[in-house]
């Protein structure tokens, strides 16, 4: 039997709670991120989202702000795990892994910001490059499908809704 009172115990455990936790904020920032796309980014933040629906001119797109709110947040959990709780430290982490997964999910592979020698058209990766170029098909605030950076729902569900928001009427 393990005592749990151990010293390499009660490190172990705290490092399965601290990994577990971050996975958890990885898993949450995607919901949260899927969130902020659909209601602020596609609502009241359209003034910045707008020009990534629109031919970049340069390097950058008034778009990039919002990376920078959302580094804002891992730097703020990492400030509270330094001088605050250590619990933050795995939630830093976590949305840190997230924002660096979203880079190069978002940024290099379904935008080509970095270029690559490759561009997937099957699988997992294929599905979200295509999933974000249906997004992309709408120039609108409304009307577009797909909000998420990691998941992307099944290409014929997408397709239908994108459908189902270009012809309303046909739909009755």
């Amino acid at each position: 039997m393990t005592d749990i009172n151990d010293p390499g115990t009660e490190r172990a455990m705290s490092l399965a709670f601290n990994l577990l936790l971050g996975i958890a904020a990885f898993t949450a920032m995607e919901v949260a991120a899927w969130a902020t796309h659909r209601w602020i980014m596609h609502g009241f933040g359209w003034g910045w989202h707008e020009s990534h629906h629109r031919p970049r001119t340069g390097p950058f797109e008034r778009n990039d702000r919002f990376v920078l709110i959302f580094s804002g947040i891992a730097v703020a959990l990492f400030a509270i795990g330094k001088y605050g709780t250590d619990w933050a430290w795995p939630l830093a982490w976590g949305v840190t892994a997230y924002g660096i997964a979203y880079f190069l999910m978002h940024d290099v592979l379904v935008h080509r910001r970095i270029r690559l020698p490759f561009h997937p058209t099957r699988g997992y990766l294929g599905r979200l490059v295509a999933a974000h170029h249906l997004h992309h098909a709408v120039n609108t605030k409304d009307g577009a499908v797909s909000f998420g950076f990691l998941y992307a729902p099944p290409l014929p569900r997408l397709r239908a809704q994108l459908r189902a928001l270009r012809h309303p009427a046909s739909q009755a």
